[in-house]
């Protein structure tokens, strides 16, 4: 049995997870689910929103209380810009089976990361691959992208943490209190030092729950010389993807594209001059 986390107290896990369960429902015209077994035989359900497959794949860790069905909205604007899009979940939400905490939903990530790796190279994807987080999802993203710093191509925050004690405090628990220091926590302000690929952090001017200093430590901390931080002015940390409109999904998309090299100078050449021999 793996070490428990320091932060997998019955007390911490209440405020750090609200587990939100679904039956196993039928993906959305094309997506598939995928069922990924973990090290003790639980299994975390995902589902991937294909465009086409050689094209990037961005590998989505979502916030606290929702699901992979919450995004079957939002796959299709990933799909529509030719960006494969898979949705992770953690156990106890979704159809996973299991309980979450800090522990599993880190060696959990870990797992799902080879895994699709795997199942991605076996069915024909050749994209590269990215990582993204959202709110809690950012210790899954950040964790993976500096653990894998070599082969992971990009990482993507949105809404994220820099510090875990700031945020349980806003949950109602003092970590501080009962004697844990942010080493014993998620850290993320700790392993993004290690990311040097590209990174991009999303954040509402106007959130209350992870503030915008936690985005700007995030920022200032990461160790890729090419990253970026965008604000939405006005919005929160629930309403960023609603204030910011299809502005977010081109943003992102911009940002896919500077990694591929498909919006680079080179590339813009290239189509400019095939165009005028057409």
């Amino acid at each position: 049995m793996p070490e428990p986390h320091a932060l997998d107290r019955p007390e911490i896990l209440r405020a750090l997870f609200h587990p939100q369960q679904t039956g196993r429902s039928e993906p959305p015209a094309g997506a598939l689910n995928l069922d990924l077994p973990m090290d003790d035989g639980v299994i975390i359900g995902c589902r991937l929103f294909t465009a086409a497959k050689d094209a990037p794949l961005i590998l989505f860790f979502h916030g606290n209380g929702e699901t992979v069905p919450d995004y079957d909205d939002i796959g299709p604007h990933y799909t529509a810009r030719q960006i494969n899009f898979l949705v992770a979940d953690y156990r106890g939400y979704g159809w996973s089976g299991g309980k979450p905490s800090a522990s599993s939903m880190i060696r959990d990530g870990r797992i799902i990361y080879r895994a699709v790796r795997q199942w991605l190279q076996d069915n024909g994807y050749s994209g590269k691959l990215l990582v993204m987080g959202r709110s809690l999802g950012s210790a899954c993203a950040i964790d993976l992208t500096a653990a894998n710093n070599a082969e992971i191509s990009g990482l993507l925050i949105e809404s994220g943490f820099a510090e875990t004690i700031p945020l349980a405090r806003t949950l109602g628990i003092d970590l501080a209190a009962l004697g844990l220091a942010e080493k014993d926590c998620f850290n993320n302000i700790g392993k993004i030092e290690k990311v040097t690929k590209p990174t991009y952090i999303l954040h509402g001017q106007r959130d209350t729950l992870i503030p915008l200093r936690q985005a700007e430590m995030l920022h200032a901390a990461c160790g890729a010389r090419s990253k970026e931080l965008q604000i939405v002015p006005g919005a929160d940390h629930n309403s960023l993807l609603a204030v910011a409109g299809m502005l977010y999904f081109q943003e992102i998309k911009r940002f896919v594209d500077k990694i591929t090299g498909a919006n680079d100078w080179r590339s813009s050449r290239k189509q400019f001059k095939n165009k005028q021999k057409n």
